[in-house]
């Protein structure tokens, strides 16, 4: 999961384009400003749910539900490796055939887009199950060595509604492998980006300045200095973009002339924008003033790659508009409000900590009642 969510190589957005010798008839303004609305509303969503779902996100036994803190050492190291597999990508396209590398593709993200979208909807389906449903609890668990020396390698704790979502994701996930339809397509990819949203954690602002700066400079170099980005992200079959056909209002639901958005600019200023809600609950104010100046930040930011694309009619790195305003507009917040010593010196707490888990328990319902106040 951490490397289907972790690789921003494919974090451009772009209008979708033939991929084949077929000429296309050019799509009507309406179905542009549908595509990239849905796209805008697509990346919102894991971006605001998975916040949410971020500060109550669980530090006790489930593996699946343990974050992964990003350090300052791995922010550093992130668009190097991301660079790596870019271009390791684009020569496998190269080199080999097309087909049989996306079909060992399609294989690997048909497991991990149903344990992802099984994760995601599991609080939503909770609510339909009956009280009498006969809901039973399964433990899976593989240990390491013996006696004093024995290591839990894996300890996974399920029941019987999470069996049932499981099977709900697998038929999305067959229609997926069958069809390679958009709508299984933009399924998966929003489950991958709320549960990276979700389980990915920078430990500091800092560490967050540092990921976003250097993917600033990976992005705007792999998509204006060369072709790679732009190659692989069409030729890539696999769930790590939303798409949304420009031409559905001719088409209907067989449309495919596609734009298209990278989950990588909806994952990494998420993580970041979920840092601040944990910040704002901090600082106990019972506000949340950074998280919605980065979500308003990340609209206008999104917004406005979608104008210049829209504009230029080129691929854009989005995140050579989000990370500006992801970062700046908080820092001027923060500025304003006499706060940036606060903002940086905010360091996460340790998972394991056991006085972390009670205050996460104690935080989540405040959390969650400002925000719905809010909305209100």
């Amino acid at each position: 999961m951490d490397s289907a969510l972790s690789d921003p190589h494919n974090g451009s957005t772009e209008a979708g384009g033939p991929t084949n010798s077929t000429t296309r008839p050019p799509s009507t303004p309406e179905g542009i400003a549908l595509a990239y609305g849905s796209l805008l509303l697509m990346a919102l969503l894991p971006i605001f749910f998975g916040a949410l779902r971020s500060v109550r996100c669980a530090r006790g036994k489930n593996a699946s539900d343990m974050p992964e803190t990003i350090t300052s050492r791995d922010a550093a190291r992130f668009p190097i490796i991301a660079s790596c597999t870019l271009l390791g990508l684009y020569l496998f396209f190269k080199i080999f055939s097309q087909e049989y590398i996306n079909l060992l593709l399609s294989m690997y993200f048909f497991v991990l887009g149903i344990l992802a979208l099984s994760h995601t909807i599991s609080p939503f389906m909770n609510k339909f199950f009956p009280a009498t449903f006969p809901n039973r609890q399964y433990q899976l668990l593989f240990t390491q060595g013996s006696g004093e020396n024995k290591e839990e390698i894996i300890n996974y704790e399920f029941d019987t509604k999470d069996l049932v979502c499981l099977g709900l994701s697998s038929i999305v996930g067959v229609w997926y492998l069958l069809r390679k339809h958009w709508i299984a397509n933009n399924l998966f990819g929003l489950a991958f980006s709320l549960n990276g949203v979700e389980l990915l954690h920078l430990n500091n602002v800092s560490t967050g300045c540092i990921l976003l700066g250097g993917l600033f400079i990976y992005d705007v170099f792999w998509v204006f200095g060369t072709n790679v980005m732009v190659t692989v992200a069409k030729s890539f079959e696999a769930p790590i973009k939303l798409v949304f056909p420009q031409d559905l209002l001719e088409k209907g639901l067989e449309a495919n002339n596609f734009a298209m958005l990278g989950l990588g600019d909806v994952v990494i200023p998420g993580i970041f924008i979920a840092l601040l809600l944990r910040f704002d609950i901090s600082l106990k104010k019972n506000t949340h003033t950074y998280f919605y100046t980065s979500f308003a930040a990340y609209i206008f930011g999104l917004g406005l790659t979608i104008f210049i694309m829209h504009i230029f009619k080129h691929a854009q790195p989005a995140l050579l508009y989000l990370v500006p305003a992801c970062i700046g507009f908080p820092v001027l917040v923060a500025l304003a409000k006499g706060e940036v010593t606060e903002m940086f010196s905010y360091e996460e707490s340790n998972p394991k900590d056991p006085a972390a888990v009670t205050e996460s328990k104690g935080t989540e319902a405040s959390a969650s009642k400002g925000l719905e106040k809010k909305e209100k």
